[in-house]
């Protein structure tokens, strides 16, 4: 079983079609996707409330039978630690379903300021999921502080889109279009609700 996690501040299409590569190449049959509930690394940063977080990333998996929505993360109190969410999920299933936490490449680099670092590394399997940048991932970086990091961690090579959640909001707040970068059902709701018509900064 695969999980994913994020702020999915929207849930866009290079998630989407990222984790669909990754079940594939790892014959997963469903793969959980986790909204955070207080992302750590965006203390100081505004995030759009939960509920509409969530209510997004619903709608963007109800067709895809192998996606599961999770709330693991919003049923539980203080900073949305993954390392607390996979003990958590592995002591809620049967004792020899695996967990494969899915993570983008460019998460490496941050690796060392995560929480528990090594334990997630140590007690559960990590996949990078890497996109045909042209790119090379820094494993020398990585391994000043992870040593058996190239050991530890399969890399599965996923669709390439250069697509982001803070560009959505900027294109939503300046009006541009955001058709073919979110699902329909997403970006209805998010004209329905009025997300990310105002700046960022002033929404804190």
């Amino acid at each position: 079983m695969g999980v994913f996690g994020g702020t999915f501040d929207p849930i866009h299409i290079g998630h989407l079609a990222a984790v669909e590569d990754a079940a594939h190449a790892l014959a997963l049959d469903s793969v959980l996707f986790v909204p955070n509930r207080q992302p750590p690394h965006k203390v100081n940063k505004f995030v759009s409330p939960a509920g509409d977080r969530v209510a997004m990333v619903e709608r963007a998996i109800a067709d895809n039978p192998r996606f599961v929505l999770s709330l693991v993360e919003q049923e539980r109190e203080g900073p949305s630690h993954i390392v607390d969410t996979m003990r958590e999920l592995r002591g809620s299933l049967e004792p020899n379903t695996e967990l494969y936490f899915l993570v983008g490449c460019d998460a490496l680099g941050d690796l060392r300021r995560w929480y528990q670092p090594q334990a997630l590394l140590d007690e559960f399997s990590v996949v990078v999921m890497d996109r045909p940048t042209g790119r090379s991932i820094d494993w020398r970086d990585v391994e000043v502080d992870f040593p058996r990091i190239r050991q530890q961690v399969p890399v599965v090579h996923v669709a390439q889109l250069e697509i982001s959640g803070e560009d959505i909001r900027r294109r939503v707040r300046e009006g541009m279009p955001i058709r073919y970068q979110v699902l329909p059902q997403v970006a209805e709701y998010i004209l329905a609700r009025g997300l990310y018509v105002v700046p960022d900064v002033k929404r804190r």
